[in-house]
């Protein structure tokens, strides 16, 4: 896994957190979850070109789960013509 990679799971692993504890009626963080989402996108951007694709496809998809998944090393080969998920 690149130190990207790694930064984006760190991510995925805020924006998990975060969208429980908002689930849970929880107290909202200060910045809450679209600063996490905005970075996400960003540092998808900068992921190179020789990523993995089902990973690339799963970001651009915002498919925030299974990219978190899939870079745990838990995904599951899924129907590679899914319908964005």
């Amino acid at each position: 896994m690149t130190s990207l990679e790694t930064e984006i799971l760190n991510m995925l692993d805020e924006l998990d957190a975060g969208a429980r504890a908002v689930k849970s009626g929880g107290p909202r963080e200060s910045g809450g979850i679209l600063p996490l989402l905005t970075k996400l996108d960003e540092m998808t951007t900068r992921l190179p070109r020789n990523t993995d694709p089902q990973l690339l496809h799963f970001l651009h998809k915002k498919s925030y789960q299974k990219a978190r998944e899939h870079l745990q090393g838990r995904h599951v080969e899924r129907n590679p013509n899914c319908d964005g998920e």
